[in-house]
Order: C-alpha cells, then structure tokens, then sequence
C-alpha cells in the first residue's frame, strides 16, 4: 500500500508515524510547501518507507501527479484547500480522505459524488476528532438502538495546565480553530435540522481529576453531515467544545469586537483584516509544545428492548511525550491514517464521496484505535435528564 500525506506539521507527521509502523504500507509520501518542516518530519521518524517531496498544493498538475503514484491520499492541510484537492484525486483516479471541518467545504465535495463513483473513488472527508472519530463513536452506540431521542457530542483539546493564557494552547491550527468560533452551528433540535451562533448554549460538564468542571458550548464543523443521516430520526442532535470555564466568555467578547470577520478594516496605517490580526496575535500568546489532553463524552439516548436506556462513549487521552506526540496529534491523525488504510486494503469497497458514519467498519475502527493504545469506555446506563 502507497500513502501520500499532504501537509507535514502536527497532523501531517502523526499521520506518517501511523502509517509506516503498518508492516503492509510500502511507501509514505510526505509533501509540503515548507521544505524544513519535510526534512524535519523524515529526520525524527527515519523510515526508509518515507520519500520526502517539497510541493506547492496550489499547483494541480504536480499535486495530481503526485497523486498517481500512490492508493490513497491524506489531507493534513489547512480545509480551504480540500475541495480542490479533492478534484485532484478524481483526476489522477486516487482515493482521497481529509481531516476536514468546515461545513461548506464539505458540501462542496459532496458534489463530486457522482464522478468520483464514475471514476470508481472513494472520498470521505471529515476523518479527524471532530468532525471524524466522534461520529463514528455515535454511530457504533446509536445503531444499537430500537429507537433514538437524542445524540450529544461532547469533546475538547486542552492543556494539562489550566493555568495557560485563556486556559489553552495551540494544538492545531488557528485558523480552523477560529473558524469554529466564527460560523454558524447546525444542529437538530424537537426534530427540526436549524442553526444557531457558536460559542452560544453554554453549559457545565464535569471530568475525573485534574479537570473537574468544565465548561461545553456550540462551535461549527464538528458535526459534521450527521444532521442530514439523522433527520427525522432524532429528536436532539448537538455538538459543543469542551474548554476550561470561563473561555466562552472570551472568545466571544473577541467575536463581538470583530477580530474574527474576514472582512478588511481601513485604519491609519492601512487595512488590516481582523481575523489575521487575531491569529497572529494569539500565535504569539498561545502555549506550544505543552502537554495537552483529549477529552470527550458521546451520549446516546432511546429506548432499547422497550426500555429507556443511555449508552455513553468517554475517553481521556494524553500526550505521548516519548513519541512526541500531542493527544490531539493522536486523536486526530490516527483515525485518518486507520480509515485511509481501510480503503487501501479494501475493507471499505464503496466509490463516490462517502459519509464516515455510514461506510466506516466501526468494529474495526474500534479495534485499530485500541491496538493504537487510544482507549474508549462505552456505558450503558438510566437515561440522566438533561437540559436542551
């Protein structure tokens, strides 16, 4: 099996530690614009399968053919770029899978289900965390069911230390962190498929030590193109971030200022555009390099042999510092690298452009995440009452 993994920062490189300790991949090709960031990623893992190539992925014809010599390839990109990319694969007849999370991109490439099934490609977008690995979580518990109600996601990317300015870190990249704040959330709600502002609903949610009390609010993408599996199927279906408490009410007083629009500002000096000025500024503030966490909760409630039952998907992960690995490097990269594996030994055969919750084997996903050492606890229980 041949990989090419576009992009070689965090996900990037946690998606090539993945891929060559497969003893059936052949070949990991790892490209980005950045030629240090791709000398550097080859030096630390030192893997004869790695071929190390310096690439412009705005360029088509060198990213396509770049494509057609490998099975399959993995975006590890910031997302404006999928959709492009995406195309690419369709022409040089390679599957493609990406880490997503941003709702209009992902409907873009949904666009190209028909020639990708023309073409005989699989494309699933969306294989991180969120949207990704928690959708499946979902899936494995609601399918389980005689009956649904309701699909609470739950998950966040912290520091260990919550004394970090904002109590975070940087553990991916800004701009699709910011971009989770900014857009609007989709959701179902009394049955009903409808949007409301992220960083809105706030609510508390309590962890085991050293996390405690917690704070959950809406942000976008993390949902990903469950409300449209789920419609009139539910009567609930949300997705909120997990951040220590009190970040909400930051992020959103620098929302409301307007440091996350797009849009160009004309000052005196000259135009600045908010957002940028927002990235840079907290690139320069956030921690890096820390230990961090992955924390999350999928709840799932109906009624299974005529009883109301809850069955819930909780895991803490942390950081792998002997491997250098961040918990959200592990948490996001793995299950894209499991996935991209599955259609490259054809244990997903379908073509065209494929939602991971109904085309992942999630009994094999399962067991790939565990011998990766991620570990999930599944509990069933009483339905607990919740507020919506």
């Amino acid at each position: 099996m041949k990989f090419l993994v576009l992009g070689a920062g965090r996900m990037g490189y946690a998606a090539v530690y993945d891929l060559i300790r497969s003893p059936k991949v052949e070949k990991v090709v790892v490209a980005d614009k950045d030629a240090k960031s791709v000398k550097a990623a080859v030096e630390r893992l030192n893997d004869p399968k790695i071929v190390p190539v310096e690439l412009d992925i705005t360029k088509e014809n060198d990213v396509i053919a770049l494509m057609k010599s490998v099975d399959v390839a993995i975006s590890c990109v910031p997302y404006e770029n999928n959709y492009e990319l995406a195309k690419a694969a369709l022409e040089a007849k390679t599957h493609f899978v990406d880490l997503g999370g941003n709702e209009e991109v992902v409907e873009k490439t949904f666009l190209l289900n028909e020639l990708a099934k023309e073409r005989k490609i699989t494309i699933i977008p969306d294989l991180g965390l969120a949207p990704g690995l928690v959708s499946i979580l979902a899936v494995a518990a609601a399918d389980s069911f005689d009956e649904l109600y309701e699909i609470r996601m739950r998950v966040g990317g912290l520091p260990v230390d919550s004394d970090n300015f904002m109590g975070y870190s940087h553990v991916f990249a800004l701009e699709g962190l910011i971009n989770e704040y900014a857009e609007d959330v989709t959701l179902i709600r009394d049955g009903k498929t409808m949007q409301v502002p992220s960083l809105s609903e706030c609510e508390k949610i309590e962890f085991p030590k050293p996390f405690g009390m917690m704070e959950a609010f809406t942000t976008s993408g993390g949902i990903s193109t469950l409300p449209k599996t789920y419609e009139g199927k539910v009567q609930h279906l949300d997705y909120k971030t997990i951040r220590y408490r009190g970040h909400c009410e930051q992020m959103n007083l620098l929302k409301e200022l307007g440091l996350m629009s797009k849009e160009q500002v004309k000052l005196k000096g000259g135009k600045v555009v908010p957002r940028e000025l927002l990235m840079h500024l907290l690139d320069g503030k956030l921690a890096k390099d820390e230990p961090d966490a992955v924390i999350l909760r999928v709840t799932v409630t109906g009624v299974k042999d005529k009883e109301p039952r809850q069955l819930v998907w909780e895991s803490i992960e942390f950081s792998d510092q002997a491997e250098g690995l961040s918990a959200m490097m592990r948490m996001t990269a793995f299950p894209a690298s499991i996935i991209a594996q599955m259609i490259a030994r054809g244990d997903i055969r379908e073509c065209g452009v494929l939602r991971q919750e109904e085309w992942v084997p999630v009994k094999l996903f399962l067991a790939e995440l565990q011998s990766r050492g991620l570990n999930l606890t599944l509990n069933d229980r009483a339905p607990v009452p919740t507020d919506k």
